[in-house]
């Protein structure tokens, strides 16, 4: 039923403005169009939506992941426009660099002006 369907990902905003700069700025994200009912962006193949909400920077889990092949040069580049990367030591995981291995992947958190998490991954190969 829903296989053929394309799945769009939705991230809440309290400040609709501050958000679109800091996708701009940061991230080098521009949307494709933006309304009242929030910000529309198309990266690669997939489209998410900034929306208006109370409830920003809620979620304590990953909202959206990027899938890179280059974790390292993506992490460099975005520390360079202002991202700060998450530092977690934790039993089983410990990011160096910014960078954690996990169960096959290597993966990057970080927050955007809104406190959501999003993440960069890069499966392993092999």
């Amino acid at each position: 039923m829903l296989a053929n369907c394309n799945v769009q990902a939705t991230l809440p905003a309290a400040d609709l403005e501050r958000a679109r700069r800091f996708y701009a700025d940061k991230l080098g994200l521009n949307p494709v169009e933006q309304t009242d009912a929030g910000l529309t962006y198309h990266t690669g193949q997939t489209t998410f939506v900034v929306y208006p909400s109370s409830f920003a920077g809620t979620a304590q889990h990953t909202l959206v992941s990027w899938a890179t092949d280059n974790i390292e040069s993506l992490v460099v580049e975005l520390q360079a426009n202002g991202v700060v990367f998450e530092a977690y030591d934790l039993p089983g995981m410990k990011t160096v660099n910014g960078i954690a291995d996990v169960q096959g992947a290597r993966v990057a958190w970080f927050r955007d002006s809104e406190g959501n998490i999003l993440a960069l991954t890069q499966r392993r190969r092999g």
